[in-house]
């Protein structure tokens, strides 16, 4: 096994600054900010392999990227000395690093180029790296294969409710509204004061959890609280495949859970107004979505209320029809489900080796 060399960042990488994109026509090269992909232009400032680090905002978003790109100023790209360091070692050991304890900005967080070339990295011989990169890309491409995988059923589910409820609706359909559609249940929040009421097993949303997990399926939570919290509030708990949507702040994220939840008075519960039809009910609010949040109002923040759900109309089909929709789609949704699993394992799994290979403690064999 090779000896691992201590240096700095700048001994393999030369940080370069983004520039503005306001002049970019539209295209197929993601333009990116320190938030993520700003929208995609017809140019690029790089076209190798580059780890992206933010100058300004979300400090710890660190990307890599190996096709065109172009940034914008509030982040970093760079050209890596390929000779020395294998990129995505590189970047796997940059993860690691807490940028917010580098921050030299008052107002806005903010690292500079003297401060990111101080950086200490770790290095072992080429090969070493290149063994490290293939064990962590591989568990990172089975979890972007299965994360692709539910998007692809997702909308497998979707085109098939646009197609049975949209483009064939029956003009003899139940003229009703969203709300007696559906079965709306608010939620609750135990006292956060009582001890007893909290760290149990019983997951419980909050609005950040939700917007995390928009349009797929939770299966954790930050917070949990016990049956006691339960009993001695006005949080309920949804039976699994439920739908959540968020009322309010970061109105209209909505999700299904993975086991029965609780959830914030800030999001509502909602159930099938027939018996098992989960992921009808799911799809019927995704179809709905962009008009309840058109219809959101608040003084200070958007809300959702039950009148938004009573102001939708729609057309209802039969129970027959939508049980016989349930049991197409329902597969979908169980695939979905089984993929959520493997992937918090899968990235459990590299979470827990990450750090043991960029220290040395657990050493790849040929």
């Amino acid at each position: 096994m090779s000896e691992w060399k201590d240096d700095q960042l700048s001994s393999v990488l030369e940080i370069k600054y983004g520039k503005d994109h306001k002049s970019l026509e539209d295209g197929d090269i993601p333009c990116i900010g320190s938030g993520g992909i700003m929208r995609y232009v017809n140019d690029s400032l790089y076209d190798k392999v580059s780890i992206l680090i933010p100058r300004k905002g979300s400090l710890n978003n660190i990307m890599y990227q190996d096709n065109p790109f172009w940034t914008v100023d509030t982040m970093f790209w760079s050209i890596i000395n390929e000779e020395k360091v294998n990129p995505k070692f590189l970047f796997y050991q940059l993860t690691l690093i807490d940028y917010t304890n580098l921050n030299v900005g008052s107002a806005v967080p903010s690292l500079t180029v003297s401060v990111i070339n101080e950086i200490d990295i770790s290095l072992p011989e080429k090969d070493e790296q290149n063994e490290i990169a293939e064990v962590l890309s591989s568990l990172d491409d089975k979890i972007d294969l299965l994360h692709r995988q539910n998007q692809t059923l997702e909308q497998m589910a979707e085109t098939l409710f646009r197609q049975w409820f949209v483009e064939e609706a029956d003009e003899g359909w139940e003229e009703t509204t969203l709300f007696d559609a559906i079965e709306l249940v608010g939620g609750g929040t135990p006292k956060t004061s009582i001890e007893e009421y909290w760290n149990g097993n019983i997951k419980w949303l909050s609005g950040g959890d939700i917007a995390s997990n928009h349009k797929s399926i939770i299966t954790s939570s930050e917070k949990t609280i016990t049956e006691e919290g339960l009993n001695n509030s006005s949080a309920k708990l949804l039976p699994k495949f439920s739908t959540v949507i968020s009322a309010r702040g970061t109105v209209g994220k909505y999700c299904i859970i993975s086991e029965p939840m609780a959830y914030s008075q800030s999001n509502y519960g909602i159930k099938p107004k027939y018996q098992d039809c989960y992921f009808f009910t799911y799809l019927l609010i995704n179809h709905s979505v962009e008009e309840l949040n058109s219809a959101a109002y608040g003084s200070v923040f958007d809300t959702i209320t039950t009148n938004t759900f009573k102001g939708l109309e729609i057309a209802l089909p039969s129970e027959k029809e939508i049980k016989a929709f349930e049991a197409k789609v329902e597969n979908y949704f169980f695939k979905i489900l089984n993929n959520q699993t493997h992937i918090r394992t899968l990235t459990a799994l590299r979470d827990a080796l990450l750090p043991k290979l960029m220290s040395g403690e657990v050493r790849v064999v040929s």
